[in-house]
């Protein structure tokens, strides 16, 4: 990480008020006379309230739009890649490497498992959260919010195409009900190559200049079959963005820590961060390795590739940031002040004068259960089917209890998620499942040690690779039996679920057993970190959020938490050192840039049809829009509300986000609209889509569209 005094610059007035560009702001309190005093416009109600009705979030991860009146979703290719690695797997093709267009709405794939949520409504419920757990002890306050949440959104959730969710803000200062239109029938329209999609590959990750085609096309389908008509949807601009330009990205951030103490950050910094790094890079040789056993092996792994290197690139990048010394520096001078003022008034002193300390010592005692929850609660999350065995196990016990008992993600607003996650129709390949449990398996082992009780009961005298290689052979959980789009109709998988405890219980699958054999050890560490650190944590941070309102005020925006957030900026380069940065890059460059080797390796489409390109379009813009990981996929608008790029990326200075932004060095990464419709229309012959997101008429309505059982 480079240059780092303007960031702790920056950080000395962030406690005070958002400066610059800087902020993740909620839909209902976003900033708008600010905006309108630094850029002649104003934001009113019904601009937001448009632009959050055509903003939806992949419930999976990542961010995405309603470009037209007929359901369409502009998404990055990266955000649509696992969707594409399953119908490739589902028709024996490799779209990643060969890319995918429907001509038809007949032709569109659906997407197996996937997840689209639109924000329709929100609601203040801090009152009747805080009121609920006001005189719990540490040790209740987690059940008894627990239970408070899945009251409130089980009132909300009065179908099963409504999703509520209570979001915390300000570290527990406010909680808002989040009400969102849930739509499971997502179908698969365009993507291109890899190649131009992450042309660069990792060399590029996270840089900039860049000249990355990073979209994919996919079409919500409503609960008739059909695709879903809309009013709601973004406009497309005329492609003329230009430098100092206004912008705003409508996205879902996946989370930020700029709330933090100095004690959770040393913990960021000297533990979290040095655990998921090593992992992530172990993880990483081991999937490179299955990928050169050959072409089929590659094509299976290379999403989860994609994920573990991606991920590696933003824990280095967070933990560089933290151990900069002038940023680590600004941080403990920030928290410094905000003390002293909370000290210097004896009310506030008294209520809030031991919150620091208290949150440090839950920290250390996190930090002492923290191997143990890691290896068993998330240790095997890399296997699908021992996810779908973990799931079919836990949905049993579960939603026999009362709601307000169950796990969170077996709660009855999220139970639509869980079935379709558990029952998705997605190919499993038996040697990456024998190679990704076996792997997580040793881990599992090498954390917890050969002598832990766990692990003699659980794994005998076999070692992970027996153990993996016969659950993943013998198991029949890979038997389902889908419609004509993808929904479970029957299988051993599906009455299982259907079945409830009873079923899962007298099953003698071996995935399932192992699942089973673990779940005990698993709940047990994780009802302990609930009820001795998160709840605990949480009353703290409470109490934290309330000192930070009373010395501060509630001008600043919360940290981010996978939840819908607007944030606004200019087109604008930056200086590297002695060398600025121009916030454009165009199509010729890609050209330039090209090796004829990955990762600088052209589609054969694009070296085709270079002469019927505009070679001086806009490929990649950047910005000084806030962002962070999550936004991925989020529309880049202009003071219009139209589309004026796709989010895909940050440059390297915005990994160091997490904790605070930069005005000088944090840029967000977008591709241009105006290279969007030169692709889709010149190289790839989208004409249907080009004209339907440009809102001329289409033959849409009128194709025979198949409905979904």
């Amino acid at each position: 990480m480079m240059n780092r005094l303007p960031l702790a610059a920056a950080l000395s007035l962030c406690l005070s008020s958002a400066i610059a560009d800087e902020g993740m702001w909620t839909f209902n309190n976003f900033p708008a006379a600010k905006v309108g005093q630094a850029y002649g416009f104003t934001p009113d109600q019904a601009w937001l309230d448009h632009v959050r009705m055509a903003s939806v979030r992949i419930a999976g991860g990542c961010s995405a739009s309603l470009v037209s009146s007929e359901g369409l979703v502009m998404t990055n290719h990266h955000c649509a890649r696992s969707c594409i690695e399953n119908v490739s797997g589902l028709t024996h093709k490799d779209y990643n490497r060969d890319g995918f267009y429907a001509k038809t709405v007949g032709e569109e794939a659906r997407c197996p498992g996937m997840e689209m949520n639109q924000l329709v409504e929100i609601t203040d419920v801090t009152k009747r959260v805080q009121d609920a757990t006001r005189d719990a002890t540490p040790a209740t306050f987690n059940d008894v919010q627990k239970a408070t949440l899945a009251a409130i959104e089980k009132e909300c959730g009065t179908s099963d195409e409504l999703r509520c969710e209570v979001v915390t803000l300000y570290e527990g200062g406010r909680y808002d009900l989040y009400k969102y239109r849930r739509y499971q029938d997502v179908r698969l329209v365009f993507a291109p190559e890899d190649r131009i999609a992450f042309f660069g590959g990792d060399p590029d990750n996270f840089n900039f200049p860049r000249y990355d085609l990073d979209v994919s096309m996919v079409r919500i389908y409503g609960s008739d079959g059909k695709p879903l008509h809309n009013a709601e949807h973004l406009s497309w601009s005329d492609g003329k963005l230009k430098d100092g330009d206004l912008t705003f990205v409508s996205g879902n951030p996946g989370g930020t820590a700029r709330e933090l103490t100095m004690a959770q950050f040393d913990d960021e910094r000297d533990d979290k961060l040095v655990r998921d790094i090593a992992l992530r890079s172990e993880l990483r040789g081991y999937l490179t390795e299955y990928g050169e056993r050959g072409a089929e092996q590659k094509r299976q792994s290379n999403d989860m590739l994609f994920g573990t290197e991606n991920g590696l690139k933003v824990f280095t990048g967070r933990h560089e940031a933290l151990s900069d010394k002038a940023f680590y520096g600004q941080l403990a001078a920030n928290e410094k002040a905000f003390r002293a003022k909370v000290m210097a008034d004896p009310a506030l002193a008294q209520a809030y004068g031991g919150v620091w300390d208290a949150i440090g010592e839950l920290v250390r005692k996190d930090e002492i259960y923290r191997t143990e929850y890691t290896a068993l609660e998330r240790g095997i999350r890399y296997s699908s089917l021992f996810t779908i065995a973990r799931n079919l196990v836990r949905h049993g016990d579960e939603v026999a209890k009362p709601n307000g008992e169950r796990l969170r993600e077996f709660g009855e607003s999220r139970l639509p998620q869980m079935k379709a996650v558990t029952l998705a129709n997605e190919p499993i390949y038996d040697e990456l499942e024998i190679a990704t449990l076996t792997w997580s398996l040793t881990r599992m082992r090498a954390d917890l040690g050969a002598d832990s009780p766990i692990v003699k009961r659980v794994f005998g005298k076999r070692s992970p690779a027996q153990i993996a290689t016969d659950a993943v052979r013998h198991t029949r959980l890979k038997e389902l039996q889908v419609g004509a789009h993808g929904n479970a109709i029957g299988g051993y998988r599906k009455a299982l679920y259907d079945g409830g405890k009873a079923a899962v219980d007298a099953s003698h699958d071996p995935m399932i057993e192992l699942a089973r054999a673990l779940d005990p050890d698993a709940r047990a560490i994780r009802k302990k970190v609930e009820t001795e650190v998160d709840g605990p944590m949480k009353r703290q941070q409470e109490l934290l959020a309330k000192a930070r309102f009373a010395v501060y005020g509630d001008s600043k925006y919360p940290d981010a938490t996978f939840t819908l957030r607007l944030s606004y900026g200019t087109v604008k380069g930056w200086t590297e050192g002695d060398h600025a940065v121009a916030p454009f890059t165009t199509i010729a460059g890609a050209f330039d840039r090209a090796t004829g080797a990955d990762p600088f390796q052209l589609p054969d489409s694009w070296i085709k049809d270079k002469p019927r390109l505009d070679l001086s379009t806009p490929m990649n813009v950047v910005t000084t829009n806030d962002i962070i990981g999550g936004n991925s996929g989020s529309p880049l608008v202009n003071r219009k509300g139209e589309v004026a790029g796709l989010i895909f990326d940050g440059n390297i200075h915005s990994l160091g986000g997490d904790y605070g932004y930069d005005p000088a060095l944090n840029r967000a990464v977008a591709v241009d609209s105006a290279a969007l419709l030169e692709a889709m229309d010149k190289v790839y012959g989208a004409g249907r889509l080009v004209k339907e997101i440009k809102g001329s008429p289409t033959k849409l309505a009128a194709d025979k569209v198949p409905t979904g059982q």
